[in-house]
């Protein structure tokens, strides 16, 4: 690997403020497939220059890499048995340092800025992740936690198409009807986001695919999870915050883990 074209590549992707992990391979005994000092680099759509040795090593220490870019530790360092924890059939270890750089945190967008979201809001800025709640009431904005992004937006619904391809989006607006402009600009994007959460009853939800359908969306695109959170506690807005804290860190954790699998592959 030519030691020049990635430090210029490192210096490409930092100028673009794109997230990415170098991986080196530190240390090698025995039969391995590279040698100490290999390096590679690695972005949320995986291997995008150098080797370090190619072959199952290679593509779990990519699958490591894009699970720390989607959340985690940002320097980690692993020795592994190429036998026991690579399942190849040498008999070699090899040690490798993973160095996360310019890490995008977790995007959550939530619509609407009312009890729930306040709850949430502050659960969610304990965590690493970048949240953004989008309302037209600058009175409820204002009371969002430090950190969060607050838009004031007299029709929220323009907003969709301003969102991340990985952004975990939740409409937690005043009702059915501002709820609905949201999840049909949702729908009609060419992309699909990772977790689209409504709050409300599955009466509530029958009705929003309805007219969802009705409006022109396919149904097999109509994924969202009404009610949003997981089937626990009371109908109070903190323990209602809880539900769906828990209901998004499972969702992220299996995006992670079908992105590792992915690469893996």
């Amino acid at each position: 690997m030519n030691e020049h074209a990635l430090h210029q590549r490192c210096v490409e992707l930092c100028a673009a403020a794109d997230p990415f992990a170098i991986v080196t391979l530190v240390e090698a005994a025995g039969s391995t497939p590279s040698d100490a000092g290999a390096k590679m680099l690695v972005t949320p759509a995986g291997l995008d220059l150098g080797t370090v040795g190619g072959g199952r090593v290679e593509a779990k220490a990519i699958g490591v890499a894009q699970q720390m870019l989607a959340g985690g530790d940002r320097t980690l360092l692993v020795d592994w048995s190429l036998r026991t924890d690579v399942g190849m059939t040498c008999g070699g270890r090899v040690k490798l340092y993973f160095e996360v750089v310019n890490r995008s945190d977790w995007p959550v967008v939530i619509f609407g800025a009312g009890h729930v979201t306040q709850a949430l809001a502050s659960l969610l800025a304990t965590l690493p992740c970048q949240v953004t709640c989008i309302d037209p009431r600058p009175e409820w904005l204002g009371r969002l936690p430090a950190g969060v992004r607050a838009i004031e937006c007299a029709e929220p619904a323009e907003r969709v198409t301003e969102l991340a391809p990985n952004a975990f989006v939740l409409c937690m607006t005043r009702g059915h009807k501002s709820d609905l402009p949201v999840l049909r600009q949702i729908y009609q994007l060419p992309r699909s986001f990772p977790f689209v959460g409504v709050i409300g009853s599955r009466a509530k939800a029958k009705v929003l695919r309805s007219e969802l359908v009705e409006g022109g969306c396919p149904t097999d695109r109509l994924d969202f999870y009404c009610p949003v959170g997981l089937p626990i506690g009371s109908n109070h807005p903190a323990e209602i915050a809880v539900s769906i804290a828990a209901q998004l860190l499972e969702a992220r954790d299996r995006v992670n883990d079908q992105s590792a699998s992915a690469s893996a592959d």
